[in-house]
């Protein structure tokens, strides 16, 4: 059994500030005055249906200044907080409605209840149903998160979910696909609230089959609250997909075709139907898409220093993803406040590749010895169904009333690849050696959650739940040697893995608001249950520890101009179902992949401190201490002789610190620019071959996005990244970062847009890395078909009136990034 409290001197301060934090409340509420509030419910004028997420706004009577700004919630309510004392007004706007301003009046101690706001439809919706929407900003930067939105976005159409992903501020993916957010790896990626059982290729493989064209907008939270799952030491990547807010029936079609060195084909259909108390809604995608890779390893054998022999290995493959995406849903209104619902999505991918390989072989000297070369052919297909079902109940009318959400997730994910492996020998008289591998594997993942949320006394919100989830895995592979026809069971190399991870959660949240201040401290408990398994050799491994993970946060207004911010958590980050399971993944004859049986969770402690000028600019400050970080290594393979093997381990302590600056500016009305610069720092301490991690270096990470808005429906967009080079762990990065253009126009009255598009114009996104050991050292080059043009087209068809809309969250999303 493993202690949940901390050790470590950072461990204890981390403690020691979350019950300053506590205790602080109660003196601040003796020095702070109370709260007024303005409560009120948003709805049509014609049916009074609730309009959800309509901006309402709190002005001083007086110059009509803004003070507060909230969103309505499902049904319709919204609750604004304010010092008592003054004059006020209340305005509310919605796309599709004409704006409504209350009449001014005085908010008093004991609070304003305004009587119901009826919103008129906007005369354009009544005589053409066509509403111009005002498009949001393709990045925004809030206090605890960045918002990339990417529906709409010029530079999305075409592309890939990965491919907006790596030109999204902070992200990187590595040489081994490996996705980090401002330098630090190890997070948990959601898709619409569920999280994604994969990670390094497997997850990148699954963003390149989901089409960008299906996203609304992409979260990156550094610094989650005890509401999210601990997993996830580096934060959460949250992607949206689309919802249809109009009423009736309607829905969207695209088409695009992509250039670059193969060809890239992407379509897609939306529909939804929304009337009364139902609302019924799927999306279909369905994604063509060829790819070459070239990767070239030069490697050197050690022993004391001294060089032993090298090889030189060439590979060109070409692959051809084909991938299916459906979803569909249903909401149904019980009551106006008791709402239950259906989701059934699933992924239908396959991503058969071929590949050549050529490999020179020299000697300590660097004469030549007998070489080989192989071909490799891989027919991976990964089948997978998602299901949800959601409840929620709001126990009254008003804004902040009690609130209760329950979900069921039924998820269940198959991986069958076949592999082989064909390698051919340069002595006269040796025949050629086929390695033929079958892998089949099925992951089921079922989870419960409850969350309940109510407003105490004296401005206070209290959050609480419960989750439980089980996770099954079943992985079998078999392998067999083929030598001049005849096969043999290669036993040393077959194997079946089974796991089994049962992980409790409860969590509790206060947040506390006062004038010029907020404060948030939250408890989360996790109880990990963990059973693995080889069939081969009896080997396993069973795990249980309980462990919590507090988060605090403060939120300061100091001034009209300046805010501040701190936030601390901390996290864990358990291995993911690959990374433990044992099975081999050739790259050619002497490369390949494999899991690590042994891997432990690494877990972190995470302060982050902002500072906001004029709600717009803001730096922040990161440090954050692991333990047991979870890097991948490069290494020569116990058989010996030219074998590599890659796979993930844990060092002893990992030190991060970064400091990240956000820089939006307008230049002109039509031209706004989005500017991010994040300068980190990472240092190991640990030990692999006898090779302590080299010294680092402060790496530097720029990205610049321009929009320029023209009139009669013209938009362009360009964008540039660029990362300088950096040392993570034992590997060393080269520089590298790309420059993408857009161009689009609006059609037909704002129901149909053409978009032109290209990416990484001077090719410079390839990676080059090294990994060096004192045994041993691997220089990696990769080049894939990145340079691309893309036209599309996107039409819009239906009513163009808004509704209120549901946003779900799921209870498996902290699952799915770590199964098979």
């Amino acid at each position: 059994m493993q202690s949940a409290l901390p050790t470590s001197a950072m461990g204890r301060l981390g403690y020691l500030l979350i019950l300053l934090l506590l205790t602080s409340q109660s003196a601040l509420a003796q020095t702070q005055p109370s709260l007024s509030s303005v409560t009120g419910r948003v709805q049509t004028a014609v049916g009074g249906v609730p309009i959800q997420f309509a901006n309402v706004t709190l002005h001083r009577a007086t110059d009509s200044l803004a003070v507060k700004t909230e969103f309505s919630d499902v049904q319709g309510a919204f609750r604004l907080e304010q010092l008592a004392g003054g004059a006020f007004l209340v305005s509310v706007t919605q796309v599709g409605f004409a704006p409504y301003w209350s009449p001014a009046f005085e908010l008093t101690a004991g609070g304003q209840n305004l009587a119901n706001i009826a919103l008129q439809a906007s005369a354009a919706t009544q005589l053409k149903e066509v509403t111009v929407v005002k498009q949001k900003p393709l990045y925004e930067h809030l206090a605890d998160r960045t918002i990339v939105n990417v529906e709409g976005s010029t530079l999305a159409s075409g592309n890939t979910s990965l491919d907006v992903l790596t030109r999204a501020p902070g992200i990187t993916v590595g040489s081994n696909d490996n996705l980090a957010l401002r330098g630090r790896q190890g997070l948990l990626v959601l898709i619409d609230g569920k999280r994604q059982p994969m990670t390094g290729s497997e997850l990148s493989d699954y963003l390149r089959a989901l089409p960008a064209e299906q996203l609304s907008s992409i979260e990156l939270i550094t610094n989650p609250p005890a509401k999210y799952d601990a997993q996830g030491g580096a934060g959460i990547i949250a992607i949206n997909l689309k919802k249809d807010q109009r009423q009736g029936t309607n829905g969207t079609a695209n088409a695009a075709y992509g250039r670059g060195q193969y060809g890239k084909f992407t379509t897609g259909l939306t529909l939804n139907h929304r009337q009364k108390k139902i609302n019924a809604f799927g999306s279909y995608a369905y994604t063509d898409r060829e790819n070459f890779q070239k990767l070239t390893f030069d490697r050197f054998f050690y022993d004391a220093g001294v060089l032993q022999s090298s090889s030189i290995q060439r590979n060109n493959g070409r692959s051809h993803l084909q991938s299916h995406t459906w979803r569909g849903g249903l909401d149904y209104s019980i009551t106006k406040r008791t709402v239950i619902g259906v989701v059934v999505g699933g992924l239908d991918s396959r991503f058969p590749g071929f590949a050549t390989n050529r490999t020179l072989l020299f000697d300590a000297q660097g004469q030549s010895l007998p070489a080989y070369r192989s071909t490799i052919n891989r027919r991976p297909y990964n089948p997978s169904i998602t299901s949800n079902l959601n409840f929620r109940h709001s126990f009254a009318d008003s804004s902040g009333a009690p609130s209760l959400s329950v979900d069921i997730d039924y998820d269940r994910f198959n991986r069958y690849a076949d592999q082989e492996l064909t390698t051919f020998f340069s002595e006269p008289g040796r025949s050629a050696v086929i390695l033929d591998g079958d892998q089949e594997g099925h992951l089921t993942i079922q989870s419960v959650k409850a969350d309940y949320t109510r407003n105490l006394r004296q401005a206070t919100r209290l959050e609480a739940g419960l989750k439980a989830t089980l996770i099954e895995s079943d992985n079998d592979l078999v392998f067999e040697d083929i030598i001049d026809g005849v096969r043999t069971p290669n036993l040393n190399f077959s194997n079946q893995f089974r796991y089994k991870e049962n992980i409790n959660a409860a969590y509790v949240t206060l947040t506390r608001t006062l004038p010029k201040l907020t404060i948030s401290a939250g408890l989360r408990g996790e109880q990990t249950n963990v059973e693995g398994q080889q069939a081969i050799g009896n080997e396993g491994f069973d795990r249980n520890y309980f462990q919590l993970f507090p988060s605090a946060s403060v939120q300061r207004k100091l001034s009209d101009k300046h805010d501040l911010s701190l936030s601390l958590s901390r996290r864990i980050n358990r291995p993911t179902y690959n990374q433990l399971n044992p099975f081999r993944s050739y790259v050619d004859a002497t490369s390949y992949r494999t899991g690590n049986p042994y891997l432990r969770p690494e877990t972190s402690y995470n302060i982050e401190l902002t500072h906001t000028f004029k709600e717009k600019y803001s730096a922040a400050l990161t440090y954050s201490i692991t333990d047991l970080p979870i890097i991948n290594v490069v290494q020569p393979a116990s058989e010996g002789g030219f074998f590599v093997v890659n796979r993930d381990i844990n060092l002893r302590t990992l030190q991060y610190y970064a400091l990240t600056l956000t820089v939006p500016l307008e230049p002109t009305k039509w031209w706004s620019v989005y500017n991010n610069l994040l300068l980190y720092y990472n240092h190991f301490e640990g030990k692999v071959a006898e090779t302590m991690p080299p010294s680092t270096w402060a790496t530097v990470n720029v990205s610049s996005n321009n929009t320029f808005t023209f009139s009669n429906g013209w938009k362009a967009d360009l964008s540039g990244t660029y990362l300088a080079p950096e040392r993570y762990g034992y590997e060393r990065l080269r520089a590298r970062g790309q420059i993408a253009i857009g161009l689009q126009k609006q059609l037909w009255a704002n129901k149909a847009s053409v978009k032109l598009n290209a990416t990484d114009i001077l090719y410079t996104s390839n990676v080059r890395s090294t990994y060096a050991y004192a045994n041993f050292e691997d220089t990696f080059f990769n080049r894939q078909d990145t340079r691309v043009a893309t036209l599309s087209f996107t039409y819009r068809f239906g009513n163009d009136k808004l509704a209120p809309i549901r946003r779900r969250q799921s209870g498996a999303e902290d699952e799915k990034r770590r199964a098979q």
